[in-house]
């Protein structure tokens, strides 16, 4: 048996049209899953157009996941096009706001926390709803290494991804017993569009790839092995976990 197979299995990711999202949209479209992929912009159909070539199965659905009414009616149109049925859910999109604390504005607080936090929350939530009638499924929350300290000049991205961890802890508790295994990732420091100022900086790069015993930053590529373990039944007595997938940075 093929614990990683994921053939007749339905998914959804945010913020899968680009960076980690899209590499994990195409990791579970290679195990065989059909996937909804959720962004924001009119580019979204067009990625899915792309990513259904070669027989895969990909819809795109427009969501702004900073407004309550288009998460649920967003979601409502995912679960249709995937014929009623989601056996996986991947939170991935998230968003990023620098200031120092003492003048970060209160409403881009409330902003990133809007996206990162309380609409993964509300999506697990709908989601888990779908999956206990179905007896299962698989959540995935994307958190960050800002799970695990402060960073700098970020308060509310990492008061948002230290929720996320908090908060797939919490769904663990109460889904697992009835088949549905929540369990985060919280991705290193990734060579991606968040991140573009930090790789511009010569100085803060060198720094931080320095401090990676693997001596380089991660990809899309990377998240694709520890997403299909979380996604399929490899994992399916792992609840409550958030892997870090850092190479190695934590522990240096």
């Amino acid at each position: 048996m093929n614990l990683f197979d994921l053939s007749g299995r339905k998914a959804m990711v945010t913020g899968g049209t680009r960076g980690l999202g899209l590499g994990m949209a195409e990791a579970l479209l290679e195990a065989g899953a059909e996937v909804v992929i959720v962004g924001s912009s009119n580019t979204t159909t067009d990625v899915a157009r792309g990513l259904s070539d070669g027989g895969r199965l990909c819809h795109g659905v427009i969501i702004d996941l900073a407004d309550a009414s288009s998460r649920r009616q967003g979601f409502d149109r995912a679960i249709e096009a995937l014929g009623g049925r989601l056996d996986i859910l991947v939170n991935a999109a998230g968003v990023q706001r620098r200031h120092p604390s003492e003048a970060f504005p209160l409403d881009e607080f409330n902003d990133v926390l809007e996206v990162n936090l309380t609409a993964v929350f509300e999506l697990a939530q709908l989601a888990g709803r779908v999956m206990l009638k179905q007896g299962g499924g698989k959540i995935i929350n994307i958190a960050s290494l800002m799970a695990f300290f402060g960073g700098y000049t970020v308060p509310a991205y990492a008061a948002s991804k230290g929720g996320v961890m908090q908060l797939t802890k919490a769904l663990a508790n109460e889904w697992a017993a009835q088949g549905i295994n929540v369990n985060a990732i919280a991705p290193g420091y990734m060579a991606t569009d968040m991140n573009t100022a930090l790789l511009a900086d010569e100085g803060r790069n060198a720094e931080i790839t320095a401090r990676i015993p693997a001596g380089r930053w991660g990809s899309g590529e990377d998240m694709k092995g520890p997403l299909l373990f979380l996604a399929s039944s490899a994992s399916d007595y792992v609840h409550g976990v958030t892997l870090p997938v850092d190479g190695g940075y934590l522990g240096r």
